[in-house]
């Protein structure tokens, strides 16, 4: 603890750094930073120098050994090292927030799980678009009957990402450490797809393909999702939208209504209908619709607050170790299907590195 507040302390100063930097440092916030690291010294350093002056490092374990007032560490290191730093870190008994995915394959998933069980500590995995104001308006509406038995939801990603994104260092568009775009940009919106759908997805259909860059993963890809209770999900993902981002949104289509969230980052009300309308409808687009800097939205300040909330009260969280393990298998099986050939499988089992359909 550091002055009554819960100590944070970050590894992986790269991209989405900032978001959990700002969020932290902010003066309301119930934690305190205390430390950065990456294994680039100058990255480590801007960090520090952006926020505070707080000490700088390139390895973690020494951090955690000279902070023992961390509380929480956030992982937002490649996707590929999650695992074994998740597994690591839990060994010194803090807590930890791993960015999405929390891993690429399930036995990492569950051996992170375990690792953090067993340090008697908690797991969060970062899904901070579920903190959307609109996408919160329309969980809503959902659980309060609102839409009435959902017959299908939608996630539609229209990003653009060109190739000197990908040849920024060496780990991004590889099966080893980054996966494509369904794992990276597009699996926060997966996430959305499986929650606002409930129960269990009994079975996908995929294809995928390396459409415009050259990366060994898949640019693009468009699925659908069976699920138990009989809704369908469809998931369009691709990171070739020229020449601009396009759109991150998610449809709700219900026997008793239709929501629609749009923007770059599901951060605007495009459509809201019910049989059952309500006075406060009138002004839901204007009271839950937020403008955003970039694709990143505004959502990892009210995740993290949350995380630090559930810590010091014990609650649960909304997207915690299992949670994330969920849209592991889902992403797994999609990889599966596209390996396959559009065939349908169960979640569950192990990334296929097949060489996707180029264009």
């Amino acid at each position: 603890m550091i002055d009554g507040k819960l100590g944070f302390a970050l590894i992986g100063c790269g991209r989405v750094s900032r978001n959990h930097l700002e969020a932290v440092t902010r003066p309301d916030f119930p934690g305190r930073l205390a430390a950065v690291c990456d294994l680039d010294p100058a990255k480590a350093a801007a960090k520090s120098a952006k926020h505070g002056g707080v000490p700088a490092y390139t390895d973690f374990r020494e951090m955690l050994t000279k902070h023992p007032e961390v509380d929480v560490v956030q992982i937002a290191t490649p996707t590929g090292l999650h695992a074994a730093h998740v597994v690591d870190v839990a060994k010194y008994g803090r807590h930890i927030v791993v960015e999405k995915p929390m891993a690429l394959r399930v036995e990492d998933a569950k051996a992170m799980i375990a690792a953090v069980k067993k340090a008697k500590r908690r797991l969060f995995v970062v899904k901070q678009n579920r903190f959307n104001t609109a996408v919160q308006a329309a969980r809503r509406a959902l659980d309060e009957g609102r839409l009435g038995k959902l017959v299908m939801a939608t996630a539609r990603v229209r990003w653009r990402r060109e190739q000197d994104y990908y040849e920024q260092d060496d780990w991004h568009g590889t099966w080893a450490l980054d996966g494509g775009v369904m794992s990276q940009q597009a699996s926060h919106h997966l996430d959305l797809l499986q929650w606002f759908l409930g129960g269990e997805v009994e079975s996908v259909r995929c294809d995928a393909a390396t459409r415009l860059l050259d990366i060994e993963v898949e640019d693009t890809a468009a699925a659908t999702l069976l699920c138990k209770g009989g809704a369908l999900g469809v998931f369009e993902a691709t990171v070739c939208a020229r020449p601009d981002d396009m759109e991150a949104s998610i449809s709700l289509l219900g026997e008793k209504g239709s929501v629609i969230i749009a923007g770059k980052a599901v951060n605007k009300i495009a459509h809201w209908k019910f049989a059952e309308p309500r006075a406060d409808d009138a002004d839901i687009v204007q009271r839950c619709s937020s403008e955003i800097p970039d694709v990143y939205g505004h959502g990892h300040e009210p995740y993290l607050r949350d995380v630090a909330e559930k810590i010091l009260t014990g609650a649960p969280a909304l997207v915690e170790g299992d949670e994330g393990l969920r849209n592991v298998r889902i992403l797994t099986a999609l990889y599966e299907s596209a390996a396959c050939g559009g065939d349908r499988k169960r979640p569950g089992g192990r990334i296929v590195k097949s060489r996707l359909g180029r264009g």
